[in-house]
């Protein structure tokens, strides 16, 4: 399975890498205990998104309507993932303006049916609403299926009691999901020797 993580931190380290690390981590350590009731490949492919990287390029994007190599293959790898992590920093009581921008320059259809969890850092616990009003209501309308726990850390939240446990309910609420999606996928048909071509098919069909 396919994990694509999308950090919008600026500095680096910034916090909100760390989260999506620690989330990352939570995820891929739940996703071979969910059980299914099929055989699915448990392993996680991780792949990181340091928005920071692209900014020029989603810039370039934006006005000339084009992407960057880069930036392409960060698109397709959003699109191609079976599960999504988001994580932006706080500015102005709502998500970064190049977090936004990246999701502006993807495909509208991209996250349609995709599970993600979005999270957040800021300063102050007063700005974790906005996961609820700003994050959640943003991939709803990117049809993508956010999971219920969102997960905000403040600076006064690192190492203190709580965001541990938010983040491994987090996780698990993806990792399920993800699994799940995996498990109901249809298996790909396999085309034998005895696949009748169309125009035989459509020979014997002829009134004589």
């Amino acid at each position: 399975m396919k994990l694509v993580v999308v950090s919008a931190g600026l500095s680096a380290p910034s916090s909100s890498r760390i989260l999506a690390d620690r989330l990352t981590r939570a995820v891929t350590s739940q996703v071979a205990g969910v059980d299914v009731a099929v055989d699915v490949e448990v392993d996680v492919d991780v792949t990181v998104v340091e928005l920071r990287d692209l900014a020029v390029e989603i810039a370039h994007n934006l006005i000339t309507g084009f992407p960057g190599p880069a930036l392409r293959e960060a698109l397709d790898a959003v699109a191609g993932a079976d599960g999504l992590i988001a994580v932006s920093p706080v500015f102005s009581a709502s998500y970064s303006g190049l977090f936004k921008s990246f999701f502006d320059v993807l495909d509208k259809d991209a996250l349609t049916g995709k599970p993600v969890l979005v999270g957040a850092t800021g300063g102050t616990p007063r700005h974790s609403l906005v996961l609820e009003h700003a994050m959640r209501p943003l991939f709803a309308y990117l049809r993508a299926v956010v999971v219920p726990t969102a997960v905000y850390a403040a600076s006064q939240d690192w190492g203190a009691e709580g965001l541990e446990q938010r983040v491994e309910r987090a996780g698990g609420e993806l990792a399920r999901l993800m699994t799940g999606l995996a498990a109901a996928r249809p298996a790909p048909v396999e085309w034998g020797d005895d696949v009748i071509p169309f125009e035989r098919q459509l020979a014997a069909l002829r009134v004589e």
